[in-house]
């Protein structure tokens, strides 16, 4: 008999991605399909269209329908035993919406074996061309949306993020506002999540709580949907997005259309699928205190959190392997390419330079404190270069390595004062999980964890949400029985000790950035101004 393993899928923005995991969690099969190279008829680009007025962004359904029959038939080709799977679950992008026809059910209920399931199904979407993450086109249904709650505050502290332009709820009203036949004719309102996860089990699977918490529609405290902002989209909505569910939730077995065409077992289970950040999240094997920061060309944060403090910037979102905790998501825009502008003005374009220079300065940088803004930040919203020396003056410039330093350690306090606003603590167990490009400078993540006190290791996170979903595939199997998500990845590598924190470093570093950042909106204020030349 052969031994059992799990699928791990990613309906991400360019690429659906596939990893198999035996029960040692070693990789055994690995896979994807690049929308553009190898679906060109659908003449994406980066997976997306990118229509005429810059702000509306789409993906095609059948497109992603299509990738799954051409990653299944692959797989097939290359003599995959599909029969040995015992569990699979899924990712896809969030924020991205699926609307179903009214008669998709039966129609995906009853999908013949004989045909690619995109052939089946190629009549089934109300709307062909679903709005994604990168959709920037609902301002007004987002003001909307506030006023009818009560406004922004009182809407993240329901819902966990204040209204954002891609989140679901917002496309929702759009699409009702602007095509009310359109929205008439659906039936059923997926995630990309739920949807990918329709397919494998035949009928319209549910949105688990993880990724509903990313649509301006989920109280994250109730888990159910917010009747004030369903009401405030769409009539009848609820009846169309259906209950959503913990994200461990086993949903059932396989469609028969899986077993008759590609030999799956009969009883392999579809376990609830959840958003990229979530199954990212579950990737990273995160506990209760740690934070995983990706320092990329904008740097993003997972964070675990037991008590939330929802807030005007950033999002709480349920915890997709602790449905009694949440995680707390912040994205910076100016991340590596920040870091790239300052080692090319000050260290001649050397990493080596720019890591001497880190290592010449103190923690804390003397009193000197700088915050580096080249494009319009999310987290706090400001543009500019700002320097303030050690009497708390503004300054036009810094030596060049005191401008180095007021970078790394302006980033880093930024973003550990907007995690505690958030409700992050710092506790003793407290591991920092770094991943990206910066990570690989020792000195970078030196000042990190001075700033944050906490231990840095490393992970290597190649397809983090397609391995978390592997990871989820075995939990939600044993989840009913209290087995945590931490058991179930005993045998996964552990992550690599970089850094320890410098004794008495954190009051160097973190107290001067909590008083700028004790007045968010005066800081915002303040900031807003042209950028200046660096050095």
């Amino acid at each position: 008999m052969a031994a059992p393993c799990y699928l791990g899928w990613d309906f991400s923005t360019q690429q659906l991605k596939v990893i198999a995991i035996d029960e040692q969690l070693r990789v055994i099969y690995e896979d994807n399909v690049h929308f553009d190279k190898d679906l060109p008829e659908f003449k994406t680009q980066g997976g997306v269209y990118i229509h005429s007025d810059r702000l509306t962004v789409t993906s095609p359904v059948l497109m992603w329908v299509k990738a799954l029959d051409m990653i299944l038939e692959k797989m097939k080709s290359s003599g995959f035993n599909f029969s040995q799977i015992r569990a699979l679950s899924g990712a896809g992008q969030q924020h991205g919406s699926v609307y179903w026809k009214k008669g998709s059910s039966q129609i995906l209920k009853n999908a013949s074996p004989e045909l690619p399931l995109h052939q089946s199904l190629k009549d089934c979407f109300s709307v062909s061309d679903s709005p994604i993450w990168m959709d920037s086109s609902t301002a007004s249904q987002c003001r909307e949306l506030e006023k009818a709650v009560g406004g922004a505050q009182h809407l993240a502290r329901v819902t966990g993020s204040r209204a954002y332009e891609r989140f679901t709820g917002n496309q929702i009203a759009k699409i009702y506002s602007q095509n009310p036949e359109v929205y008439k004719q659906t039936e059923r309102i997926s995630l990309v999540s739920s949807f990918a996860a329709s397919l494998f089990l035949g009928t319209y699977a549910p949105i688990d709580y993880s990724d509903g918490s990313g649509m301006n529609l989920l109280q994250i405290w109730e888990k159910a949907w917010s009747k004030s902002c369903l009401d405030a989209c769409a009539p009848g909505l609820e009846e169309r997005l259906g209950c959503p569910v913990p994200s461990h939730s086993v949903l059932g077995p396989i469609s028969p259309y899986y077993s008759q065409r590609y030999g799956f077992s009969p009883d392999c289970k579809v376990v609830a699928f959840t958003g990229d950040n979530p199954a990212s999240l579950a990737g990273m094997r995160l506990q209760e205190g740690d934070i995983a920061i990706s320092l990329g060309t904008s740097d993003t944060l997972f964070l675990w959190i037991q008590e939330p403090t929802p807030a005007l910037e950033g999002h709480i979102l349920c915890n997709p392997v602790d449905s009694q905790t949440y995680m707390a998501l912040l994205c910076f825009k100016n991340g590596s390419l920040m870091r790239e502008r300052i080692r090319d003005d000050c260290a001649s374009g050397s990493w080596d330079e720019f890591s001497k220079a880190l290592s010449s300065t103190v923690a804390g940088n003397s009193g000197n404190l700088g915050f580096y803004f080249d494009v319009m930040e999310i987290t706090p919203e400001a543009v500019g270069i700002h320097r303030f020396n050690r009497d708390n003056q503004k300054v036009s410039r810094f030596p060049k390595e005191v401008e180095i330093r007021a970078l790394i350690e302006g980033q880093f306090m930024a973003k550990r004062i907007h995690a505690e606003k958030l409700g992050y603590k710092v506790l003793p167990r407290t591991r920092i999980l770094a991943t990206g490009g910066a990570s690989h400078n020792k000195k970078i993540l030196q000042v990190l964890s001075d700033v944050f006190n906490a231990p840095v290791f490393t992970i290597d996170t190649a397809n983090s949400a397609c391995l978390g979903s592997a990871y989820r595939a075995i939990h939600g199997l044993v989840a009913e029985r209290n087995v945590s998500l931490a058991d179930v990845v005993k045998l996964a590598p552990e992550p690599r000790l970089a850094v320890t924190p410098t004794p008495g470093a954190e009051e160097q570093t973190i107290l001067p950035g909590r008083e700028h950042f004790k007045e968010d909106e005066s800081l915002s204020v303040a900031l807003l101004s042209t950028s200046e030349k660096i050095c």
